[in-house]
């Protein structure tokens, strides 16, 4: 079948922001993410050959998550007004370079991500996600692979497929053990707190002997070290309420599996409008000499 990349946009967005330098049109409004968001989505493009790319975008809280832990998310800082203003052409942009923009009201977009990633395997095409979060780790098996944007300390590495072998090397167990896994270490993106002096290796050590975080509770008296026994039975609730918070819903609705076209046109138009030159002589090669690349 067809290969399909999903991107985490706002993932994407705010590395882009960080890696490339402040870039401003002639009237002062920023421009550097732009830069960093049309080179990167033309550079996976090129890499991996995709039919089709979708992404997506947080537009508003995940209602069901807040519900159970008000402070969900509560600790992180509000984005940089320079990238603020820059979602909105973002979004322009991503229409116009004939990929898909996705996003609901009150759904957290890794749920929507995670949810079309699922449904294309299900069809057996063939899957990467763009992002950097963890999250996704767990929907990881033989269709569906993360790729991992370049490490900002050491960016040579380049971009990084992570398959199912590699999130058990990772994170020291499988993708079907990721949200027990979270739910027990915590997760401080998200404001998730594990238990109190829980690490990587304890946690991976205990879902390997017991098989889920329910398994860990049910042996709560056997687990070593014994110091950890009494906070799992009295923070037992805690914990599956953690899990509620690290499981992606798989059951939302997805968008047809169907490619659109690239809007050159218009996609020249926000270019010259921004007063991004390069780019814009790079998309009229790419669309009008497509041979080249």
């Amino acid at each position: 079948m067809a290969k399909w990349l999903l991107v985490d946009g706002f993932n994407l967005a705010y590395r882009c922001f960080y890696a490339v330098p402040e870039l401003t049109r002639s009237d002062g409004f920023p421009t550097g993410a732009l830069h960093g968001w049309v080179k990167s989505l033309w550079r996976l493009a090129d890499q991996e050959k995709p039919v089709a790319t979708l992404v997506f975008f947080d537009l508003g809280g995940s209602q069901d998550r807040l519900a159970l832990h008000a402070e969900y998310k509560a600790q992180r800082a509000e984005m940089p007004e320079p990238l603020r203003q820059q979602i909105a052409p973002i979004k322009e942009f991503t229409r116009a370079m004939g990929l898909v923009g996705i996003e609901r009201e009150g759904i957290e977009s890794d749920d929507l991500l995670a949810s079309q990633a699922v449904a294309l395997a299900r069809e057996g095409h063939e899957v990467l996600i763009v992002s950097a979060d963890k999250d996704f780790a767990q929907v990881v098996d033989e269709h569906i692979k993360l790729l991992l944007p370049p490490p900002t300390a050491n960016p040579k590495l380049g971009w990084r497929v992570l398959d199912a072998a590699g999130v058990t090397e990772k994170f020291g167990v499988p993708p079907a053990q990721i949200a027990d896994y979270l739910a027990l270490v915590g997760d401080t993106a998200d404001n998730i707190p594990g238990l109190m002096g829980v690490g990587p290796k304890t946690a991976a050590k205990w879902l390997a002997e017991f098989g889920g975080l329910e398994g860990v509770i049910a042996h709560a008296e056997a687990l070593k070290p014994e110091r950890f026994q009494a906070a799992v039975r009295t923070d037992a609730d805690r914990l599956r309420m953690n899990l509620k918070l690290t499981t992606l819903n798989l059951g939302l609705p997805t968008v047809a599996a169907t490619p659109t076209q690239v809007q050159a046109g218009e996609l020249y138009r926000l270019l010259g409008e921004m007063e991004m030159r390069s780019a814009l002589a790079e998309a009229r090669t790419r669309y009008e000499q497509p041979e080249l690349f």
